[in-house]
């Protein structure tokens, strides 16, 4: 176990993420969607509250980063007309059903099963930009997911007990993070495309 004070170390480690991201944005180089992003932004910072009223610790410093992370993005995202990806009926869609599961969330009031509930919608919210990944890497900059993974990763050895209102929604998000890094560094839907587009030449 890490000594709690490394979740300083995460929330730099985010902060340096999403200041990259920010810029890349500003560029148009970067085009977020803007429904995730602004889920996200809701969906961490009700964590953060939640991990607080649980006597979560120090690690919900990690979880409140990964609401104001997103909310920097999607204002960075208004100031450049073409730092911005377009919304279709899938994003929609994905945000309407996460919003539901956020509604849910705040009703049921059995802990492990609201729990289970928020971190659906947060996955759900997260849909449009694991699809724009595959569709589009280079619309969007691995960075901020690679040290967001790391992020939790560093949250989450720092936990003195390993419970569901610690782990599950860090745990997450680490694992999304990763796949999304990993989409756009290796650019993978592109190249299977390519090679199906080849093998039916």
């Amino acid at each position: 176990m890490l000594d709690p004070r490394f979740v300083y170390l995460a929330a730099a480690l985010a902060a340096l993420g999403a200041f990259g991201y920010v810029v890349d944005t500003l560029r148009g180089s970067t085009r977020p969607n803007r429904v995730t992003w602004s889920l996200w932004g809701v969906e961490g910072i009700l964590a953060a509250v939640n991990e607080v009223q649980q006597h979560v610790g120090l690690a919900a410093l990690m979880t409140l980063m990964l609401g104001l992370v997103p909310i920097v993005v999607v204002v960075a995202s208004f100031r450049n007309p073409h730092g911005v990806w377009s919304i279709g009926p899938f994003d929609v869609a994905c945000g309407v059903v996460s919003l539901l599961g956020l509604v849910a969330w705040f009703f049921v009031h059995q802990a492990t099963l609201a729990l289970l509930t928020f971190v659906a919608a947060d996955q759900i919210a997260a849909l449009p930009t694991l699809r724009k990944s595959w569709v589009a890497p280079e619309s969007e900059s691995p960075r901020v997911f690679a040290l967001g993974a790391l992020n939790c990763l560093i949250t989450l050895l720092t936990l003195r007990a390993f419970t569901s209102a610690g782990v599950l929604f860090p745990g997450c998000v680490m694992v999304m993070d990763s796949i999304l890094a990993l989409m756009i560094v290796t650019r993978v839907g592109p190249r299977w495309r390519q090679g199906r587009e080849a093998s039916l030449a």
